[in-house]
């Protein structure tokens, strides 16, 4: 089977896949060649939201994946009402398990640990299967000394899990350190959204911070920002380029560049 149709059994357990529209031109574009073009409308080049296993496909070598904590799923410590079904309805729509995948892959013939949020499950946000996993992944990193490259996503922490879903930011961020001291790399690659409890962890604690054009990035959002400060924001605020011009990120890159780059970045740290 072709790798193109292993992805779409991966997504929906079928081989066919719908067009993809583009809400912002219009166009209806075969999913064959969205898949081409990085998942960028040809017409106009705005950005769709990758799957994680689109990601993969376009980052990591051929064959070289290997998942970790497949198998982890969300509970309900808090017994929020409803969440079981939530949880089952962002399965089956995603055809994952939870909103994160991690493993150990190759770019370009070098070993790196990679996590992919993907926000077709519950918005990638951030629950303890999450937290879990992404820390079990900096854990086998430090490790085994590779470097880490993530690819954010993001609505925030869960809230169907409360202080569960907080508690993962000092958890998360406690294994960056580690991983940190141990002196190995984390490329943290920001896509659109970017925000909430992830923004405020470890989303902004990569040695290097990649952005995607015009990704969203930040905390609050504008309007509860404009509403508790009384004041009209900049034009384009939270949005890549300014937060590249303000010093909280390092590189904006196009989809079609970034694999390149991040060879180039991993190249470079080579030890």
């Amino acid at each position: 089977m072709s790798t193109i149709k292993n992805i779409l059994n991966t997504i929906t357990g079928t081989v066919e896949q719908p067009p993809r529209l583009c809400k912002a031109c219009g166009t209806e574009i075969p999913y064959n060649e969205y898949l081409a073009n990085h998942c960028i409308c040809p017409n106009c080049g705005t950005y769709f939201r990758m799957r994680a296993i689109e990601r993969l496909e376009a980052t990591v070598d051929k064959g070289s994946f290997h998942e970790m904590d497949k198998k982890l799923k969300s509970r309900n410590p808090i017994d929020f009402p409803d969440y079981a079904d939530k949880l089952s309805k962002a399965e089956k729509a995603s055809g994952l398990v939870e909103g994160v995948v991690c493993g150990i892959g190759k770019i370009d013939g070098m070993s790196t640990a990679l996590f992919i949020m993907d926000s077709a499950f519950m918005m990638g946000s951030m629950g303890t299967v999450v937290g879990e996993k992404i820390t079990n992944l900096f854990e086998a990193a430090t490790e085994q000394k590779l470097p880490v490259i993530g690819f954010i996503t993001s609505g925030g922490a869960r809230m169907q899990e409360g202080m569960f879903s907080l508690m993962q930011m000092a958890k998360v961020s406690g294994a960056v350190k580690r991983h940190n001291d141990a002196g190995e790399l984390y490329i943290a690659v920001l896509t659109d959204p970017t925000t909430g409890g992830i923004t405020a962890s470890f989303a902004m604690q990569g040695d290097i911070i990649i952005a995607e054009p015009k990704a969203l990035i930040g905390f609050a959002g504008q309007r509860v920002i404009e509403q508790t400060t009384g004041e009209k924001l900049p034009a384009g605020f939270q949005r890549a380029e300014f937060q590249l011009e303000h010093g909280f990120v390092d590189i904006i890159e196009e989809r079609p560049r970034m694999t390149y780059t991040l060879s180039k970045l991993l190249a470079l740290h080579q030890k």
